[in-house]
């Protein structure tokens, strides 16, 4: 299984997530997204790995989301889904994928049954 996680080393849940990932025996691929943004291709393929909507891969509590007015119920997945490629802080985090699927690990418990 080839497994990548979306991981921000500063945050205690994507350390979390990754150290469960490693404690099942897998060595997955780490992207700090932060440091190499996702293209706004990239995050719309990640949406559809989630089958979620782009809102649901914001961080809300992010000042940017403030200052951006993303709040605003009236925006569509595409203008949230830009946000998050100019402003990678905003993507909720940790996401494990695992091939054609995808995960928002938070909280990082979830990859339990995920992973079975």
């Amino acid at each position: 299984m080839t497994v990548k996680i979306l991981h921000n080393p500063r945050c205690s849940k994507s350390r979390e997530a990754l150290a469960r990932l490693e404690s099942r025996g897998l060595r997955p691929e780490i992207v700090d997204y932060l440091a190499t943004p996702l293209s706004l291709g990239e995050l719309r393929t990640l949406q559809q790995q989630l089958g979620v909507p782009a809102r649901a891969m914001l961080r809300d509590g992010e000042d940017d989301y403030r200052t951006l007015g993303l709040a605003d119920a009236s925006l569509g997945d595409e203008q949230l889904l830009r946000a998050v490629a100019e402003h990678p802080k905003l993507l909720q985090r940790p996401v494990v994928i695992d091939g054609e699927r995808a995960l928002i690990a938070r909280p990082p418990e979830l990859l339990d049954d995920w992973l079975k």
